[in-house]
């Protein structure tokens, strides 16, 4: 039998204690295929499929490509001018991270489908295992069709290595998808049951990725059929949430508690753990990067300790200039410093959009009543360390001298408002931080997106985080739903969606019943509100930051558009063909027999 190199061969369980359950495990570096062929075989094909997952959802490369150079994110100031950001010089050498490892899954999804067809278990039990692996194959399919278009449509598994390779239309690759999905909802359980104990696929995250499918082919098609079959779909699986044990938490702001990682909310996820063998990195080692390291919860993260000087002002031309000893140092709650990318509140000096910015004035534009702003992002940095600012120190202009308190004073205030005589200042008062409004926010200060932080970091706050990548919320089935009816032309339904998804939004913990009342009325829309543009906008304050970002964008059309609109580094490059990404130039190389392996049009 030809021996065939898997990266990981993992063992048999998901396990854990508590809400995180994570996979057990057993690494076996070269396998026979006959291998799938027994229950082991087909559960280590299984977890080894998850954990591959693990090496993108979370990581910087696949992170950059799937939120930059869209209407939501501009560059940090250590982006590296990242070309994921721009447009220019996009190319197959700078993308495509997770190209290779998708249809490495493939290939070890097909041997497990092949030869696992008779293993020796129940036949409800060795179904379910199939059915993870049709949802897996339909999973990884999906991102590459959305991402490049036609690609390799590979069904059977492969044991000869060759150097011929072509790509199949859009139109084959999502039947696969389709069936596969179809096929998966009928045998997973509802939900997760032994040997996973996690949130893998159940049959609830296989009907919504089947919805989004549809949703998106029919984009593609213009299919009145397609939209009208997933807004079914969703409202299917919203209807027996109980059965499924799913459910939005009452606070938007809960569905990011890290105890709530594996709650109600979520549907699916990639799991991280603190055990090396799960994340690949010493314990203290304050890895930086590579594969499986979930580094989520800094890359929209500004340089706190760096940038808080408590004697920071405005120069002459209205920039925020850091001065004097900073009220803040790096810890675990605040979190770790990259400042790849940063929330899009660049100011339009001109044009339409004159004096707006996307952040504050499109995406998060009533922060009254709907508290995802507040609960998205961090804008109050309360002093960790205590600092003596004497009066006499250069720059300081309170004309007072001071000491902070630790766990009290405010060391950076970000409101989402101007403030008369900030930095220093509110109003006439002093301050004994800095304020720092929205026209002083650029590419090294400014909101921290908090979703994903991890405080359990502790002593090791510079190792990556444990808590899993959310990938799918039980929120945005009723945001498809919305999608699907919308483009059915029921936008009655679509409304009603979205109001769920709104209205939960109103919600405050401090806030009397009255008053959420209150804010929950006044967060209702009619029919006649829903627009693509509302749609998309509505996405973008559910799901800011939550890896959706550049293909919800492309699903609807919109990229080049929102992009021109709103986004000032990408506008001026960005063109039709980049709503396909370039094909990585090592799959084109590698292709020497036969015909050449086209590369998309543009690159």
């Amino acid at each position: 039998m030809k021996k065939i190199i898997l990266l990981l061969i993992p063992g048999l369980t998901l396990v854990g204690s508590g809400c995180k359950k994570v996979l057990e495990e057993n690494p076996e570096s070269i396998i026979v295929p006959s291998y799938f062929n027994t229950p082991s075989g087909v559960l280590g094909g299984i977890a080894g499929v998850y954990n591959d997952i693990r090496s993108q959802w979370g990581t910087e490369g696949f992170t950059n490509e799937m939120q930059a150079g869209t209407d939501e994110f501009i560059q940090g100031v250590s982006s590296g001018g990242a070309t994921s950001h721009t447009y220019n010089g996009l190319n197959g050498s700078n993308f495509g991270s997770a190209w290779s490892v998708a249809f490495q899954d493939i290939n070890t999804l097909n041997g497990v489908l092949k030869y696992g067809q008779t293993i020796d278990l129940p036949d409800a039990t060795r179904k379910q295992y199939l059915a993870q692996a049709k949802f897996l194959r339909a999973f990884w399919y999906f991102y590459l069709v959305q991402t490049f278009g036609d690609v390799p449509l590979h069904t059977e598994f492969i044991t000869t290595a060759s150097q011929a390779a072509s790509r199949q239309p859009v139109s084959e690759v999502y039947k696969l998808i389709i069936q596969d999905l179809t096929d998966a909802a009928a045998d997973l359980p509802n939900t997760p049951t032994s040997p996973f104990l996690g949130k893998p696929a159940t049959k609830p995250v296989a009907q919504f990725l089947l919805a989004k499918a549809l949703l998106t082919r029919g984009w593609l098609t213009n299919s009145s059929a397609d939209f009208t079959q997933a807004a079914t779909i969703c409202a299917s699986i919203i209807a027996s949430k109980s059965t499924y044990g799913l459910d939005l938490w009452a606070d938007f702001g809960d569905a990011f508690v890290p105890a709530n990682d594996y709650g109600k909310e979520t549907m699916f996820v990639s799991d991280h753990s603190i055990d090396p063998k799960y994340g690949y990195y010493a314990v203290g080692g304050g890895a930086s990067g590579g594969a499986a390291q979930n580094l989520s919860p800094w890359f929209t993260n500004w340089n706190y300790p760096n940038n808080s000087g408590v004697n920071s002002f405005k120069n002459g031309s209205g920039v925020l200039i850091n001065s004097g000893t900073s009220g803040m140092i790096r810890d675990s709650y605040y979190g770790r410093p990259y400042i790849r990318m940063r929330p899009n509140s660049y100011f339009w000096p001109s044009g339409p959009n004159v004096g707006t910015n996307y952040f504050l004035d499109r995406a998060f534009v009533d922060r009254t009543n709907d508290s995802r702003f507040a609960n998205s992002f961090y804008t109050v940095y309360i002093s960790n360390v205590s600092i003596t600012n004497s009066a006499g120190a250069a720059n300081n202009s309170r004309g007072i001298g001071y000491t902070t308190v630790v766990g009290a004073d405010t060391a950076v205030w970000l409101p989402d408002f101007e403030v008369a005589g900030a930095p220093q200042f509110i109003g006439t008062r002093p301050f004994k931080g800095i304020v720092a409004p929205p026209s002083l926010w650029n590419n090294g200060i400014f909101p921290a997106l908090k979703k994903f932080m991890d405080p359990s970091r502790g002593a090791n706050f510079n190792d990556p985080s444990t808590r899993p990548c959310v990938l799918y919320r039980f929120a945005e089935v009723y945001l498809i739903a919305a999608e699907a009816y919308y483009k059915a032309g029921d936008n009655i339904n679509a409304a009603a969606m979205l109001n769920v998804i709104r209205q939960r939004a109103a919600f405050r913990k401090t806030n009397s019943p009255a008053q959420n009342a209150t804010a929950a009325t006044a967060m209702l829309i009619t029919p006649a509100q829903v627009t693509l543009d509302f749609i998309l906008d509505e996405r973008s304050r559910e799901l800011f930051g939550e890896w959706q970002r550049w293909h919800d964008l492309v699903r609807t059309g919109s990229l080049v558009r929102r992009v021109k609109e709103w986004n000032p580094e990408a506008g001026p490059f960005i063109q039709n063909y980049h709503a396909l990404r370039p094909i990585p130039q090592s799959q084109i190389d590698r292709v020497v027999e036969g015909p050449p392996f086209p590369q998309n049009p543009g690159y």
